[in-house]
């Protein structure tokens, strides 16, 4: 593959433990210059020196010794692009090291791919600690942190806890109903709160409480053996929880909450576009995925969009994983970054005489350790396994599983622990669709999949055990531009292009982001409430004539359009429709306008205003006799409808006038008036 500019690439053996696979980076990656050798971390520095000092773009393949590369980089002012890739423990030393050529080249391309950094979030902590606990465990641990912290001690329902001589922090009582917040902003709701008697003396003895409480804190330590006050307590920031009975947890805890004073930066895992959301309008609620796989609770309702707090987010990614609409993104990297380096390493691989790739995605806390270990204590990763790093396999799109398969990988697995640190509910949602589809198109059954293991050579047997899809085909060549939703598109038309056994359409389970409608046509008025509530624009209308229309490759299957129809016209097909992913809208439904009587301005469906005026003339009081000129209020617009009866005199609402109110002196002038009429 031709890399973007001129580049230098130094290839090692590591003091010839593994081959050499300069020809095979110079084979599979053009446009660069190859250096070949066997220790660039030592006797052979000097030509590392020379080509940074040349202010080339420079990757070395190794990662081991970076911190010693970038050292020299910045004492010769390299200012140019310096990237690092390791084919060491993935590719070099392995027992099918001699066919890993292509895998190298593939690697050291994938390098390359510029990976732009994160926009961080700040957390600031002065140090103010809530320990909450329920006796003398807790308060020996405010005794602890009192040097370093600023200490106050909760304790809930406490028994007998003897009081100090001497308090150099406040120890008072309650229970803590709720809890939100995090690092440096935690904010506690607190029942039962009271604060002890100075004359306490045996034990402590509280004066009257109160519920409603509020306090706040940087950090809290709870010892309280109880339920967590947070869920996925173990990923907030600033929330650190011990068994009381664990002497070893609590001092490991009160180690932790010593060293959250100041400022600390975390990443920014999720960019969020609320205009993108189709979680809800009209307080019609449609699309809840990501609210309802999101762990801590950083994902809240706000009206027609959810709000994502950043502060709390852990960076699991299941929300980006399953938006459907591209709203929720992940950043690390970016959707469009990540299929571009699946693409280079799959390119790659095949023009330096790679086949049947097998795309391994790792994170950096499980995955690398276990990949490193069955390098040095096994046989290594298969010469045809491509390990692709991401921050959280949970990140993974449908796209992300389906853009390899398009691009050529037999096989697509993800690496996590038989203990993952978070769910994998959206991973395993993903993974059934991309299966559904593999298997659908001829690409074979379980071409995707999650390997959840702990040991490496649990690991080596998984990969052995893989059993490639289908082999004879020409893979896309597609490039991944756009945003989520785009990259998608693409992937799944190019998807069905390079399908062994292409079919039409693809029936999907009800939780997959796309589909189709269909619309009772008899029964639809065209109000085109539907197109006001779709947040994709998958329904649309026509400045020109009354009509709907829709485009399938932009509906995520919301529900909003069938929940918002007054007349309940709409079904959610759940499906895959090849044809029409790649066709432009098409129309449901389209009628003849209906032009005003008055200025020949077309306002309405002409189906409707007759409807309306056949229900209404000779059949209802206020236009029935001589109120039946009324009608032609009905067949008016809305400017013409106003001057007529602004003009005309008449509402089209009135009722007959109601007779005059008598006075006494009427009934008295009827009576003294003698009637003409009347015999005597």
């Amino acid at each position: 593959m031709t890399l973007g500019r001129s580049r230098t690439v130094f290839v090692c053996s590591c003091e010839r433990s593994m081959p050499s696979y300069g020809e095979s980076v110079a084979r599979g990656c053009k446009n660069v210059s190859i250096q070949s050798g066997d220790q660039f971390c030592g006797a052979e520095l000097d030509r590392v020196r020379s080509a940074l000092s040349a202010g080339e773009a420079v990757t070395i393949a190794c990662t081991q010794q970076a911190p010693l590369f970038r050292e020299v980089a910045e004492d010769a002012a390299f200012a140019g692009d310096l990237v690092f890739a390791n084919i060491r423990e993935t590719a070099g030393w392995s027992r099918e090291a001699s066919s890993a050529g292509a895998k190298a080249a593939a690697l050291v391309a994938m390098a390359a791919v510029p990976v732009a950094p994160p926009a961080l979030v700040t957390l600031a902590s002065k140090g103010v600690v809530l320990v909450y606990g329920r006796d003398e465990v807790a308060i020996e641990a405010g005794r602890q942190l009192d040097d370093e912290l600023d200490v106050t001690v909760l304790l809930t329902r406490p028994e007998d806890v003897a009081p100090s001589r001497v308090w150099n922090f406040p120890v008072v009582q309650g229970t803590i109903r709720n809890a939100r917040g995090h690092l440096g902003a935690f904010e506690l709701t607190v029942d039962d709160f009271a604060v002890p008697a100075p004359s306490s003396r045996d034990r402590l003895r509280f004066g009257l409480s109160r519920d409603g409480a509020v306090s706040k804190a940087d950090i809290i330590l709870d010892l309280s053996g109880g339920v967590p006050l947070f869920p996925a307590h173990d990923l907030r920031e600033g929330y650190l929880r011990a068994d009381p009975a664990d002497r070893a947890g609590v001092a490991i805890a009160i180690a932790k909450a010593t060293g959250l004073v100041g400022e600390f930066e975390k990443p920014r895992y999720v960019d969020f576009h609320a205009d993108l959301c189709a979680h809800s309008r009209s307080r019609i609620t449609g699309c809840t995925r990501c609210l309802d796989l999101c762990p801590t609770g950083a994902i809240t309702p706000a009206g027609n969009h959810v709000a994502i707090d950043a502060e709390i987010c852990a960076g699991c990614g299941n929300c980006a994983a399953v938006c459907p609409t591209g709203a929720a993104a992940y950043a690390i990297p970016d959707a469009e970054t990540l299929l571009q380096r699946l693409r280079t390493v799959l390119v790659t691989y095949r023009e330096a005489g790679g086949s049947e790739p097998i795309v391994l995605f790792h994170d950096a806390a499980h995955g690398e350790p276990l990949i490193d270990a069955l390098a040095r204590f096994g046989p290594g990763l298969p010469a045809n396994v491509l390990p692709v790093a991401v921050n959280e396999i949970t990140q993974l799109g449908v796209e992300a599983w389906t853009a390899p398969v398009a691009w050529g990988a037999v096989a697509v697995r993800a690496l996590c622990s038989a203990k993952p640190k978070h769910e994998l509910t959206g991973v395993e949602r993903n993974v059934s669709i991309a299966n559904l589809l593999g298997q659908s198109l001829g690409y074979g059954a379980d071409v995707c999949g999650v390997i959840e293991a702990d040991d490496p050579d649990i690991l080596r047997s998984a990969l052995d055990g893989v059993k490639p899809g289908a082999t004879t085909r020409k893979p896309a060549s597609f490039l991944p531009l756009g945003t989520k939703r785009s990259l998608l598109r693409s992937t799944m038309v190019e998807l069905h292009r390079a399908a062994p056994a292409p079919v039409d359409c693809v029936a999907m389970p009800a939780a997959a982001p796309f589909g189709g409608i269909e619309v009772d046509v008899e029964g639809c008025t065209l109000c085109l409430s539907c197109v006001s509530a779709c947040p994709t624009g998958a329904l649309s209308d026509s400045e020109d004539r009354p009509a709907l229309y829709f485009s399938e490759s932009a509906c995520v299957q919301c529900g909003l359009c069938a929940a918002t129809c007054p007349e309940q016209v709409i079904t959610l097909v759940p499906q895959v429709d090849f044809q029409a992913w790649n066709a432009p809208r098409r129309a449901v439904k389209e009628e003849e306008p209906y032009n005003c009587i008055a200025c020949g301005k077309a306002f309405g469906t002409r189906s409707t205003i007759e409807r309306i005026v056949a229900k209404l003339e000779g059949k209802h009081w206020m236009f029935a006799g001589e109120n039946a000129k009324r009608l032609d209020l009905v067949r008016m617009c809305d400017n013409c409808r106003v001057d007529a009866v602004m003009n005309e005199g008449f509402d089209p609402y009135q009722a007959s006038p109601r007779p005059a109110p008598r006075t006494t002196e009427d009934y008295l002038q009827a009576r003294d008036t003698p009637d003409k009429n009347k015999t005597v």
